[in-house]
């Protein structure tokens, strides 16, 4: 089998690669990503040389690239990472999340119909949904929530859902889609909590907190992620959606008071700044459907998961100081000669 995964020098993409080339050595894969900010090339680098993997640069909204990869590597899946995901940089910036979120989605489906691939994931987040009262213990997301999303971030995502749906309907395109909860693990970007509370309090700086820290988040280990994606390509059912959480919801501050202490450093650290705008109260996933149908449960505790979390990051400083200096962006040009 041969998968097309873009955003795959990401975060999550990365780790769903080193994931799958573990599982399934004999599949192919071919990692598409623009190396955009937050796409780091050397974070790549454990697969570079392995036979199965091959590396190409580019962005998923280049019709022409898109078509031609396509066309020479004669995919089986595709699996789309490929996305902008901060949500303060789509405040300042919606027109990127747009280009990439949505028109990226759109060409590599139209893309997948032309050279018929035999199953296109779609790869979301619950930010669709908006968020749940503090105080409501009780409500969780499901596939049935409605839509309603509180960001031009979480916008840019549910109108890729919404598409993603209708070319199944429209074009009897062959999709899956997930909804992942907040994931966290090796290979975080910086500018994501956990990696950011890591990096700073390791520094013996300051960790700002949005307003009082009491927004919940629903914490996913990011490898436990990978195992129910890879559920959902050989055993999810076409044109259905699948929440995928961890059952670990935590609020902010006591997030950021975990890191601290794993790190043996003061709380004097955290500093309360003002709140985002329209920031979600409270994500919850019910990830029942997944479990009942796939047999996929979570099996990373958020205390096991953060404490693995710490140590890769205080192993690998090198690898994030190249980020907050920028060196990692010039990893390319040292691989492949140019930008």
């Amino acid at each position: 089998m041969k998968l097309l995964i873009t955003g795959a020098a990401g975060f999550i993409g990365s780790n769903f690669v080193f994931y799958m080339l573990k599982e399934h050595p004999d599949y192919e894969i071919v990692a598409y990503d623009d190396l955009t900010y937050a796409g780091n090339l050397a974070t790549l680098q454990p697969v570079l040389e392995n036979s199965h993997f091959k590396f190409v640069k580019g962005d998923v909204a280049d019709r022409r690239r898109v078509f031609s990869l396509f066309e020479n590597e004669k995919f089986d899946v595709v699996v789309n990472f490929a996305a902008e995901s901060h949500v303060d940089r789509s405040i300042e910036d919606p027109g990127v999340f747009l280009k990439t979120n949505v028109l990226g989605t759109q060409t590599l489906m139209d893309a997948a119909r032309r050279f018929k691939v035999k199953r296109f994931h779609q790869v979301g987040t619950d930010e669709v949904y908006g968020d749940l009262p503090l105080e409501r213990k009780d409500l969780f997301f499901t596939e049935q929530t409605p839509i309603t999303a509180s960001s031009p971030y979480s916008a840019s995502k549910a109108s890729a859902d919404l598409l993603v749906m209708a070319y199944c309907r429209t074009y009897q395109l062959p999709v899956t889609i997930s909804r992942c909860s907040n994931n966290y693990g090796p290979y975080q970007f910086p500018e994501k909590l956990i990696p950011l509370i890591i990096s700073r309090a390791m520094e013996d700086k300051e960790i700002p907190v949005y307003g009082k820290g009491e927004n919940v988040r629903d914490w996913l280990y990011v490898v436990d992620h990978c195992k129910a994606i890879d559920q959902i390509l050989h055993n999810g059912k076409e044109g259905s959606i699948y929440n995928v959480g961890g059952h670990n919801e935590r609020t902010n501050i006591e997030v950021v008071r975990t890191v601290l202490k794993l790190l043996g450093k003061q709380e004097n650290l955290i500093t309360f700044v003002k709140d985002r705008k329209g920031h979600d109260l409270r994500y919850a996933i019910d990830p029942s459907k997944i479990s009942n149908e796939l047999g996929w449960e979570p099996e990373t505790s958020f205390e096991e998961g953060i404490r693995h979390t710490v140590d890769w990051y205080i192993e690998n400083r090198k690898w994030w100081e190249d980020i907050i200096s920028g060196d990692y962006q010039q990893y390319y040009v040292q691989m492949y000669g140019s930008n």
